[in-house]
């Protein structure tokens, strides 16, 4: 199945997935540079979750260098970030803010804001999902980040100036917002994103169930696959009921042994991987002004290279046109470099499809 990131997630992050930073010597002495704000949204949607979310979450703001002289409103690109990452990891090194301050000098795109909230946990992270148990994630980027950004500050209120973009799980959250929400967002640009399909060896196989089931808490999930498969169930086979991780498990404890639940497997399947809801969400999908992911050939875990390649065959076959490659290398060094993938293939595919300028909109606002 997709034995899905979990592997890959960890290398990705014990190996530094942080933002790399950009090469400041190959940059323009004249380039004009934006701004970063922080702003905290208490949200009321995230209150009373079983995983003791914090309802304070912290919004990072790209601001582009002509926000403070103009008076004119902006586009919007979200981004998403990974598990085991934060809003302030995704800026703290500065490559990305040194990469859209070179790419609007360039005029590789139009100036845009670009807005990463924190969606961290006290678990390994969240998989943007709408759950009972860790939180109605999907409903807070809709119904209260959007809202909150469009209120404080001066942008296009309209989906053919809302991008998303994310990378990993981010991607993954990327992709599920515009199979969701068309009328809300219209271009998407997903890095490497995983769970968006099964791969050839199954996820059931990669965890010491016996140990799940006898921890009583998360620190006791030290094995590399453990908690990230917990908090995935945690999302997508939610148990209010159930502690101490309030979820069920796609393999449960019968006489003392793991077995597969075939109930609780189909159903994980069902509502975690994208691939599973294709059909049904073909119709969104074919709203969208643009549509493009990438995904690295030499990840580790092989399942995300086989699920890629799948999804873009299967987007194929529903008529949902969509731009897809697969590149040489890791997913985890070459995003932020300065001849990376946001910069090379993320930024000029937002140049061709996001609308920058209220005159270009000829559709009414969302």
């Amino acid at each position: 199945m997709a034995a899905l990131l979990i592997s890959s997630i960890s290398v990705a992050y014990a190996q530094g997935k942080k933002v790399t930073k950009a090469n400041s010597a190959n940059q323009p002495k004249s380039i004009s540079t934006g701004k970063v704000v922080t702003e905290t949204l208490v949200s009321n949607i995230l209150r009373n979750t079983r995983t003791g979310v914090d309802i304070n979450r912290t919004v990072k703001i790209y601001l582009p260098p002509g926000y403070e002289r103009s008076e004119k409103s902006y586009a919007v690109v979200y981004y998403f970030h990974s598990i085991n990452s934060s809003a302030q990891k995704v800026f703290e090194s500065g490559a990305l803010q040194t990469l859209l301050d070179r790419a609007f000098a360039a005029n590789v795109v139009g100036e845009f804001i670009l807005v990463a909230a924190d969606y961290g946990s006290a678990t390994s992270g969240i998989w943007y999902e709408n759950s009972a148990v860790t939180g109605r994630w999907l409903d807070f980027t809709v119904d209260e980040l959007v809202p909150f950004i469009d209120a404080h500050f001066r942008t296009i209120k309209n989906r053919d100036s809302r991008a998303l973009t994310g990378d990993f799980v981010g991607g993954r959250g990327a992709l599920v917002l515009s199979m969701l929400y068309p009328d809300v967002f219209s271009v998407v640009y997903a890095m490497h994103p995983v769970a968006t399909g099964t791969g050839p060896i199954p996820m059931v196989s990669k965890v010491d169930w016996k140990k799940i089931h006898a921890a009583k808490s998360f620190n006791e999930l030290s094995e590399g696959f453990a908690r990230p498969y917990v908090s995935i169930m945690q999302a997508f086979l939610p148990n209010p009921d159930r502690p101490p991780f309030y979820c069920d498990f796609m393999v449960e404890m019968e006489n003392g042994e793991p077995k597969l639940n075939v109930a609780n497997y189909a159903k994980l399947k069902d509502d975690f991987l994208l691939d599973q809801k294709l059909k049904e969400r073909a119709g969104n999908l074919r709203k969208m002004r643009g549509i493009g992911f990438d995904w690295a050939r030499y990840d580790s875990n092989y399942d995300h290279v086989f699920a890629n390649q799948q999804f873009t065959l299967k987007l194929d076959e529903l008529g949902v046109e969509h731009e897809a490659e697969e590149y040489r290398g890791d997913p985890w060094s070459t995003n932020f470099t300065d001849h990376g993938r946001f910069y090379t293939r993320a930024l000029p595919f937002f140049s061709r499809y996001l609308v920058v300028s209220d005159s270009q909109n000829t559709v009414g606002s969302n």
